[in-house]
């Protein structure tokens, strides 16, 4: 059974950091985009930032120059670096992959149960 394990949420003040991670494990055959999103409340799920197998980046207008994804294919791990947070960033971070679970080669989106964010002014 495949199963994604975000980390690293919690209360942080304006401008602090936080650092949010997403575990993959179980029966993976290989790990395509991986990415985050968020959910605030009474508000759609939004693509945070996103980066393919290869490395490529891609982010929201809102987070950028403030939040970097990295992953570790080593680890099946993706990383989502928040830095000077803003109350606007308060929301529930979901991790999202689309992994290879098949011997067929079939990919899979997958996701994450979330883990919250919340930013006090």
């Amino acid at each position: 059974q495949v199963q994604l394990v975000e980390s690293g949420g919690g209360l942080v003040q304006a401008g602090g950091s936080l650092r949010l991670s997403c575990a993959a494990s179980g029966r993976i055959f290989s790990i395509n985009a991986m990415g985050w999103y968020r959910q605030a409340t009474g508000k759609q799920r939004e693509l945070v930032a996103a980066i393919t197998s290869g490395g490529i980046t891609n982010y929201a207008d809102s987070v950028k120059g403030r939040f970097t994804i990295s992953r570790d294919n080593a680890k099946n791990t993706v990383y989502l670096q928040m830095s000077s947070l803003k109350p606007e960033d308060t929301g529930v971070y979901y991790c999202k992959s689309t992994l290879v679970t098949d011997g067929l080669g079939r990919a899979y989106d997958y996701w994450g149960q979330g883990t919250q964010v919340t930013v006090s002014s």
